[in-house]
C-alpha cells in the first residue's frame, strides 16, 4: 500500500534495493493524521487547558504517559498495515527525537528563569511554541526529503553534520548561556518594542498608545529559535533511520506533542541527568555514522533501535547512579544552587 508520491528511500534494509521506493503516507493517511493532531491540540488548549494554571507534576505525568501510550498504539497500527520494520523504524525515530527533546527540556528551565516566566503562564507559551514548530518541522521534513530524492548525496552531507553536531555536543556539553542576554535577543527588542512587565497571559499590551510585546512573547521567539536549531539536528538524524516522510514527521510529532507535559514532569529534575548529552552526543555519532556508511555497512532497523536504547539507557542509569553532590547541581542560569539548610 505505497503512495505514488516519490519521496524516497529507507535505510532499514539493503540499501541498493531500498532506494527509489514509494513512500508509505497516502493523502488520507496523512489527512487523517493531521487531523488528529488538530483534534489533540484543539482538545488540549479548549478543554483541558482553558484557563491558565500551574501544571502539576501528577497531571503532566498523566499526560506524559498517554502520549507515549498513543506513540505506541501508532506504531503497533504501522506494524498491522505496513510491516514491523517500518514499525521499528518509526519507534527509532520518535526515541531519538524523544531524547534530544529531553535535551530541549532544559533549554525551556533556562529561558523561563531567565524571562522570569512563573509556571502558570508556562504552558501557554509551550502550546504555542510547539503548534509553530510542528509547521516548521513538517516544513523541513517535506523539503528535506524532496531534495533527497533529487540529490541523494545530501545523505553523507547530513551524515557528516550529525557527526559533527555529536562531537561539538559533547565538547559543550556544560556549557551555559543566558537568553536574555543572547544576540537575537537583543535584535528582538530592537524590532519590536517590549516591556519587562508581565500582564497576565497576553503576549501584548498597549502602553501610552504604543503596544508593546510582553516577556511572553519574547520568551516563545527564543523557544522558536531553538527549537529550529534543535530540529537541524534532531530532523537528519531521524532520516538517518528511515526516508520515508510519513514516517519521519509522524515520528517527529509524535515526541513533539509530547514535549510540553515531558517539561513539567522533568523541569526540576533535569540537571540530574548530567550524563545525557553524552548518550545524546553518542547517538548523533552512530546515526551520522550510519548514513555515511550505507552503502558498506548494512544496519537493521532493530540493530539500530537497540543501540540508540542502549546509549540512552547507560547515560540515564549512569546519571541516576552518580547522583551530583549538592554543590554540584546549577540553577538554569549556571549558578550553583545552595545547600538546603539543615535543621
Amino acid at each position: 500500500m505505497h503512495s505514488t508520491y516519490q519521496f524516497a528511500i529507507t535505510l532499514g534494509g539493503s540499501y541498493s534495493e531500498r532506494m527509489g521506493l514509494d513512500t508509505v503516507g497516502t493523502p488520507v493517511m496523512w489527512g487523517g493524521f493531521l487531523l488528529f493532531v488538530a483534534g489533540m491540540l484543539a482538545l488540549d488548549l479548549g478543554v483541558f487547558h482553558r484557563k491558565a494554571h500551574a501544571v502539576g507534576f501528577r497531571e503532566a505525568l498523566g499526560w506524559t504517559f498517554a502520549w507515549m501510550g498513543l506513540a505506541g498504539v501508532f506504531a503497533g497500527l504501522i506494524a498491522w498495515r505496513l510491516g514491523s520494520t517500518l514499525a521499528t523504524e518509526f519507534v527509532t525515530g520518535y526515541f531519538i527525537e524523544k531524547s534530544l527533546s529531553i535535551d530541549n527540556v532544559f533549554v525551556f528551565v533556562v529561558v523561563f528563569a531567565a524571562f522570569k516566566i512563573p509556571p502558570v503562564y508556562q504552558h501557554r507559551v509551550l502550546f504555542w511554541g510547539v503548534l509553530s514548530a510542528l509547521v516548521l518541522r513538517g516544513t523541513l521534513i517535506l523539503a528535506g526529503a524532496a531534495l533527497l530524492e533529487h540529490f541523494h548525496a545530501l545523505l553523507y552531507v547530513f551524515g557528516a553534520f550529525l557527526v559533527f553536531t555529536g562531537v561539538k555536543l559533547f565538547l559543550e556539553r556544560n556549557a551555559r548561556e543566558d537568553p536574555t542576554e543572547s544576540r537575537f535577543t537583543a535584535l528582538l527588542r530592537r524590532v519590536i518594542p517590549s516591556t519587562p512587565e508581565l500582564h497576565g497571559s497576553r503576549f501584548f499590551v498597549r502602553e501610552g498608545g504604543r503596544r508593546l510585546a510582553t516577556p511572553l512573547l519574547l520568551a516563545l521567539a527564543v523557544l522558536e529559535l531553538t527549537d529550529l536549531v534543535f530540529a537541524l539536528d534532531g530532523i537528519p538524524a531521524v532520516f538517518a533511520v528511515t526516508l520515508d516522510p510519513f514516517i519521519v514527521f509522524t515520528s517527529n510529532i509524535f515526541a513533539m506533542m509530547g514535549l510540553r507535559s515531558l517539561f513539567f514532569v522533568l523541569a526540576g529534575a533535569v540537571e540530574r541527568f548530567r550524563f545525557l548529552k553524552i548518550g545524546l552526543s553518542a547517538v548523533l555519532v552512530f546515526v551520522g555514522a550510519k548514513m555515511l556508511l550505507a552503502k558498506v555497512v548494512e544496519i537493521s532497523p532493530l540493530v539500530s533501535l537497540a543501540v540508540v536504547v542502549g546509549l540512552l539507557g547507560v547515560s540515564i542509569v549512569a546519571s541516576l547512579w552518580r547522583r551530583p553532590r549538592a554543590s554540584q547541581l546549577l540553577s538554569p542560569l549556571g549558578v550553583p544552587v545552595p545547600p538546603r539548610p539543615t535543621r
